[in-house]
């Protein structure tokens, strides 16, 4: 019996994208309609029956979005991918959550258009799943302070967007500065349990001796200074969502607890008897390696995996440097609003720099520097010289610095001395082999610098990670310094 061709649905009211995809898929396995607007696909889907919907967001009349919640309605098995222009973290959020198969930017590669369809219309023909859904919100311009069109927070933004419909424990992990609390309040504010509590606890930040207290409250008496009866975190937070950031840092007793919580969602107040019952979704974010602290026995197993049923992972601002402009952007939009005044421009050598800047703080280290660069600037834009000092390589700060780049003439001057006593060394050591060693030395610290990461390393040293790995081989650093 022949299998038969695939049927592929195609929304969108601009026509020259529904030529241009016609063009993609033209193929004898593929059968595909197109129509122009939400509301005939909605008048096709019954008839045509797709295995797939791929689907413009701004369209007019009736939107992507709410055709994707209309479909969700009638056909919760069939797959949808949407696509837009108009790339916002509250539309990947909101796609994800009402169930899209996948959100696509445009413009797109032909290639991975059809990777991403191929995918849908095995996940259609192999395993039809329920996609659950909820309603959209009642407006669009929600910020969640969560910017990005890389690749990485697309996925994240993705992962938001389902995990927010579930009542799922979710894992954030990360650098600090990276977001993770912003990404707990989307995950919440996309919630069903929004029109409840969200709180928020950083257990790096109280005392061990208190921690358990602030969660779990406390009966008088139970310790000195205990006057009166407290209602804990999990009490206040009934029915909504805590959030457990630096959990790496909690200690075990807490962490035996907290594990009971997730387990029967019982507990007991410190110096209490009584078992009080509660809802509370939990989610929690760490900068620190769970599994290594598991490995040491610092942090329970059986917790990790409680703590471990979906985890999001933000990428550093070094690895996702395309969305630079746009935090950029951002922050100086909120920074106008919050002193009323147009928003300030950015010179492109200013751009550039902070590009190229390696962000040890990352997101949290780029606001603060767009903060100070707000406030050093002597008129509507902002110039290298309003940058902190160490990110724009300038001697000192102000705009009355030379705006074209870094002064580097500091740098070259230590660079000839350097060189300067190296030729004197080798003079008296014979032996001795300038080239190779410092090239040797330079890999060996640009390792050190990006922690063993060799495609950061190869970046500091304006190489490409094959020569890296070519100079690593050559000078056996991966054996001395166990490099991977």
């Amino acid at each position: 019996m022949l299998a038969r061709m695939s049927r592929l649905l195609l929304i969108d009211d601009e026509e020259d994208v529904r030529y241009s995809i016609q063009r993609i898929f033209d193929s004898p396995d593929m059968e595909l309609a197109t129509t122009a607007s939400g509301e005939e696909g909605l008048k096709i889907i019954p008839k045509f029956k797709p295995d797939l919907v791929l689907m413009d967001v701004r369209m007019a009349g009736m939107s992507g979005l709410e055709t994707l919640r209309r479909i969700r309605v009638s056909d919760p098995k069939l797959l949808v991918i949407l696509m837009t222009a108009y790339g916002t973290t509250q539309t990947a959020i909101e796609a994800m959550k009402l169930g899209a198969y996948d959100y696509l930017l445009k413009p797109f590669d032909a290639n991975k258009l059809k990777e991403i369809v191929g995918n849908a219309l095995k996940a259609a023909r192999d395993m039809k799943q329920m996609v659950s859904y909820e309603p959209l919100l009642e407006t669009e311009d929600y910020e969640l302070g969560i910017v990005g069109r890389s690749e990485p927070m697309q996925q994240v933004f993705k992962l938001v967007g389902q995990v927010a419909a579930s009542d799922a424990t979710a894992l954030i992990t990360g650098e600090s500065g990276t977001g993770k609390e912003l990404v707990a309040r989307a995950i919440y504010h996309h919630s069903h349990r929004s029109s409840q509590a969200f709180l928020a606890v950083n257990c790096a930040a109280i005392p061990e001796q208190l921690l358990e207290s602030e969660l779990f409250g406390h009966e008088r008496g139970a310790f000195t200074g205990a006057t009166n009866q407290r209602v804990g975190k999990f009490e206040q937070c009934n029915h909504g969502t805590l959030f457990l950031d630096e959990i790496g840092d909690m200690t075990p007793p807490t962490q035996t607890k907290i594990l009971r919580v997730l387990q029967n969602g019982t507990f007991e107040r410190v110096g209490g008897n009584s078992s009080i019952q509660v809802d509370v979704r939990i989610i929690a974010a760490t900068n620190k390696p769970l599994e290594a602290a598991v490995a040491a026995r610092q942090f329970r197993e059986d917790l990790f995996y409680r703590l471990n049923v979906v985890r999001l992972h933000l990428p550093p601002l070094r690895d996702r440097r395309e969305d630079i402009p746009l935090l950029v952007n951002y922050f100086l939009k909120k920074l106008a609003r919050d002193h009323n005044h147009p928003p300030k421009s950015v010179a492109a050598n200013v751009i550039r720099v902070l590009e190229k800047y390696h962000w040890p703080g990352n997101i949290r280290e780029l606001e603060n520097a767009i903060r100070r660069a707000h406030v050093m600037a002597k008129s509507g834009a902002i110039l290298l010289g309003d940058l902190p000092p160490e990110i724009s390589g300038l001697a000192t700060g102000g705009s009355g610095a030379n705006p074209a780049g870094p002064a580097l003439d500091g740098a070259n001057q230590d660079s000839a001395g350097l060189a300067r006593q190296l030729f004197q060394w080798a003079r008296k050591n014979p032996g001795f082999k300038v080239i190779p060693a410092v090239e040797r030395e330079l890999v060996i610290q640009a390792l050190k610098e990006t922690h063993n990461n060799q495609v950061h390393a190869a970046a500091l040293l304006g190489i490409t990670r094959a020569t890296l790995r070519k100079r690593i081989e050559k000078f056996g650093i991966q054996r001395e310094l166990n490099v991977k």
